[in-house]
């Protein structure tokens, strides 16, 4: 390959099984961790929100709805930016602002303040997500992105967990703004860690900055045929994900299992299983092929759906830990697959696009969720999730007689 001057550069990619792989893979992962426990940090502490500030339940929930959308918004701009910068700092300032955005939330004495430090918190966090996914593709040999991917989206399913569980256990023991600080202080250090770890990038080659080459980028990776199914795939697995998880609470608390918001919370344990199946997943991907093992994990989604209708509390639990499972495991081949997807000098705005449909399907279907729920309770969640999740098993149908581009492996 050359650089911009046309001079010759060799290009050397991180192999798998060696120890820069294994840097990177422990300062994404540990990203991934800081950057989902940041996120969803506040999803407990809604309720405390809404008594302390005496604002109604719709209110208090822009602490998680509003950085998830800004997030969403802003990814494309920021990806387009780490084609100019490079992605390494992006990625860095991203974690480092994030953390002390929650930092100065533990601050906080009026409402307008966390909302304002949640949106500019959701800005900041859209500089790793879609940059990292541009890097792996940039850095890793083909081989080695899946299984990178996966460890990163496994430290992001147990950040998502640990910063729900950690909160809400500092917030019954101190307060809610005990619960931030810590995860802000927590994020921080994991965002020098992040610094020290991550390899710096060999073949990142700076783009030209100018808002034509950004929308040109954007309409080439439009254009292929793979990544608008994959970006469908994106917005209606993260919205049945979100919706199930959103009010499978609401029926666990009503007749017949009467359960209590502490023990409905260990739900999320089932997370654990998620990172384990992103990371094996990811692996199996890049031994048998994307086309067979994302369908597989979607498949899974679907019979923990299933398992869920039942009034049985055993058969409910083992369908959310199938529903994690193939969720998990389906977006960690589907973010591997984006980066290959794309241009060499589009990866980060595809990942990007990926993204940012990704998180406006946990927004829009995670809340108009609430109305099907209000509706007709579990069986309307139930059977709108088996529509979304069926409509992801046909793009996937779809996607295996899609040829690759040039530029897949």
């Amino acid at each position: 390959m050359t650089d911009a001057a046309g001079v010759a550069v060799i290009s050397v990619r991180i192999a798998r099984n060696t120890p820069e792989f294994r840097r990177a893979a422990l300062g994404l992962a540990t990203g991934g961790f800081a950057i989902f426990a940041l996120l969803y940090c506040a999803q407990p502490l809604l309720p405390a929100f809404a008594h302390e500030f005496r604002i109604t339940p719709a209110q208090s929930s822009l602490a998680l709805s509003l950085p998830m959308t800004l997030m969403a918004v802003t990814m494309i701009a920021t990806a387009s930016i780490s084609e100019v910068v490079g992605r390494r700092s992006i990625m860095i300032a991203a974690l480092a602002g994030s953390a002390i955005a929650t930092l100065l939330l533990g601050f906080a004495t009026q409402w307008w303040q966390v909302v304002f430090l949640r949106g500019l918190m959701g800005v900041t966090l859209s500089g790793l997500p879609a940059v990292a996914m541009a890097y792996l593709a940039d850095e890793m040999e083909p081989d080695a992105i899946g299984s990178a991917m996966g460890l990163y989206i496994a430290g992001s399913g147990l950040g998502g967990m640990t910063g729900r569980l950690v909160v809400s256990a500092l917030a019954d023991w101190g307060s809610w703004r005990t619960g931030l600080v810590a995860i802000g202080a927590f994020s921080l250090a994991s965002a020098v860690l992040f610094w020290y770890a991550l390899p710096f990038s060999r073949n990142f080659r700076p783009q030209r900055s100018n808002l034509h080459s950004l929308i040109g980028g954007l309409a080439r990776e439009s254009r292929d045929p793979g990544l608008r199914l994959l970006v469908i795939c994106a917005f209606v697995l993260m919205g049945a994900f979100v919706m199930i998880y959103n009010y499978i609470g609401f029926r666990l608390q009503q007749s017949p299992f009467g359960l209590s918001q502490t023990a409905v919370g260990f739900i999320f344990i089932v997370y654990l299983l998620g990172s384990f199946s992103s990371a094996w997943m990811g692996a199996l991907a890049t031994r048998y092929g994307r086309r067979r093992v994302f369908p597989a994990g979607l498949a899974l989604m679907a019979f923990g759906a299933g398992l869920t209708v039942f009034d049985n509390l055993a058969s409910i639990v083992v369908g959310m830990a199938a529903i994690t499972s193939g969720f998990f495991g389906a977006h960690s081949v589907a973010s591997s697959w984006v980066g290959l997807r794309a241009t060499p000098g589009g990866r980060a705005q595809a990942a990007s696009i990926y993204l940012m449909c990704y998180y406006l399907g946990s927004a829009i279907i995670g809340w108009a969720g609430g109305y099907v729920w209000s509706a007709g309770g579990w069986p309307y969640v139930s059977s709108v999730a088996f529509g979304l999740i069926g409509t992801g098993l046909f793009c996937a149908a779809l996607l295996g007689r899609v040829p690759p581009r040039p530029t897949q492996s």
